[in-house]
């Protein structure tokens, strides 16, 4: 849809001393750096009114012309988790079997992966993000999108975030090639399925991979120009 400019007054909140901002940036920090990928999940249900709360933080991210080039396709049914899982290892086999190559597999060694992919069906939501290529404008004509990945990114970042801030834990999965996804979910062809967002609580004896805990420190991910 398009929309005539029309600019209104921005709604926005008065950031506080820099003491204050400080204390809260370092507050955010303990807080996200405790998110981990994981792996074993809980059986435990998550209401869908969550997953929709969670979904409009992400649905308010910035995208490139304000197109929102996005769908997220929910899942709890059990035997559409069954047939994603059955899709999904059945191209693990053949990555794991020789396609990924040695380095990439071995890169991936201190992280313990596999083709078994069991979390797909005991996880209670499946998140399958989509990127639209191009998108239809309201007459149904073909609408171009931009900087599709890049907004796409941002707003799995924010559903990440959001899922994490509520205690609930995520995986990114990608197996690739990801077409199953859908032909499964009978997602259009003007949609590519962009990763497999696995939501749920952790298992109570849920184990994460130690290197997974190895981040690069502040002065290898940033530079400064004063």
């Amino acid at each position: 849809m398009k929309y005539d400019y029309d600019p209104i007054p921005l709604d926005y909140p008065a950031a506080p001393d820099s003491g204050e901002m400080l204390a809260r940036a370092q507050d955010y920090v303990d807080q996200i750096s405790r998110r981990r990928s994981v792996r074993h999940f809980s059986e435990k249900s998550v209401p869908r009114e969550v997953i929709e709360a969670c979904l409009q933080a992400a649905g308010s991210a910035p995208s490139g012309a304000n197109h929102q080039p996005w769908h997220f396709a929910c899942v709890s049914d059990p035997d559409i988790k069954r047939k994603i899982r059955i899709a999904a290892e059945e191209e693990e086999r053949a990555f794991y079997g020789g396609r990924a190559g040695d380095q990439w597999l071995d890169d991936l060694h201190g992280l313990g992966t596999d083709a078994q992919k069991p979390f797909i069906e005991t996880a209670p939501w499946l998140i399958a993000i989509f990127a639209e290529r191009y998108g239809f404008d309201d007459s149904g004509e073909k609408q171009k999108n931009y900087y599709v990945p890049e907004s796409v990114g941002i707003a799995t970042g924010l559903l990440i975030n959001a899922l994490h801030h509520i205690g609930l834990a995520t995986l990114t999965h990608t197996p690739n090639p990801m077409a199953f996804l859908s032909k499964i979910l009978g997602r259009p062809k003007n949609e590519r399925p962009m990763m497999l967002l696995v939501v749920g609580h952790p298992a109570a004896d849920a184990m994460v991979p130690r290197a997974a805990t190895v981040k690069k420190p502040l002065e290898q991910i940033a530079s400064f120009f004063e």
